[in-house]
């Protein structure tokens, strides 16, 4: 596939050179370029990409992959429009709510193609991972004032990992990775950070969408449950969050002041959406919504 213009897309957080291209008949693609070291987790990705899309998820669609001099690449489909994180507090809380539905309704989709047989226990895997960001956080020379509450939280509800089942995980789904179409519909974006695990550890990205908008937030969760929401989900969702938010005061430091105060102001504001872990439905949730 020979391309007659390409422009660098600079924005996002992937190691992927992600430029915008033209081909000679005028259509447009997504081409991402990685590191022929990537080359097996790139195949993988573009497989998997492949089996989502087949399920009729609005996304990107797999087109091309293979390697060239910059390395191992994939063509996509372009989408125009816009990121969704930039213009949704321009709907009214109403569709706000319904784009958050229609994301929990394609996760779900997304969460029905199975994890390999093969896979890790996942109590085991999750508890390691725990572990190990304790420890990471026990040695960070920044500490959260409140950072205990995530610590005790995690230890005193481990048990809920036991017999969890596990599927295939976009692996960052939040607002920041969807977009919406020049024909007003709702796209997935991005799965460059996909894996396999619990389907509802894939909820830990919703402090993101929380932060933007409640109603997003709480239609995602009551789109992916057909309004019938499960209370253990919450009391692990919880867990999931205290997990992700002790290792992301860590995680900033290296990017400077800025990102640390995001990280900050994020963990304050998930203990006070949670009474510092003492509650598990957030405070976000909007009941009403199931009335």
């Amino acid at each position: 596939m020979e391309f007659i213009s390409k422009k660098l897309i600079e924005k996002g957080w992937s190691r992927d050179k992600k430029y915008h291209v033209t081909t000679s008949q005028g259509v447009e693609y997504l081409l991402r370029v990685s590191d022929i070291a990537q080359f097996e987790a790139k195949q993988q990705e573009f497989f998997m990409m492949k089996k989502v899309a087949a399920l009729n998820v609005p996304m990107c669609q797999p087109v091309d992959f293979g390697i060239s001099e910059e390395g191992v690449y994939s063509v996509q489909t372009w989408i125009e429009g816009q990121d969704l994180i930039e213009i949704l507090t321009q709907f009214s809380n109403e569709d706000q709510y319904k784009f958050g539905f229609e994301s929990g309704q394609i996760l779900k989709k997304i969460h029905s193609i199975p994890a390999p047989s093969n896979q890790e226990n996942w109590a085991d895997r999750f508890n390691r991972k725990i572990d190990g960001k304790i420890f990471n956080y026990s040695k960070c020379p920044l500490k959260h004032p409140k950072g205990q509450c995530f610590i005790d939280y995690i230890n005193d509800n481990r048990y809920l990992l036991n017999g969890r089942p596990q599927s295939f995980q976009h692996g960052d789904y939040h607002i920041g990775n969807m977009m919406v179409d020049k024909d007003g519909k709702l796209q997935i974006i991005d799965f460059n950070r996909m894996d396999f695990g619990d389907p509802w550890e894939e909820f830990n990205r919703i402090v993101w969408c929380a932060q933007k908008s409640h109603d997003f937030a709480t239609g995602m969760v009551n789109g992916y449950f057909d309004n019938n929401v499960p209370s253990d989900f919450w009391k692990l969702l919880a867990l999931y969050i205290s997990s992700n938010t002790l290792s992301s005061i860590y995680w900033a430091i290296p990017f400077g002041k800025e990102e640390i105060d995001v990280m900050i102001k994020q963990t304050d504001d998930v203990l006070s959406w949670y009474n510092d872990m003492k509650r598990c439905v957030p405070s976000w949730y909007i009941k009403e919504y199931l009335q």
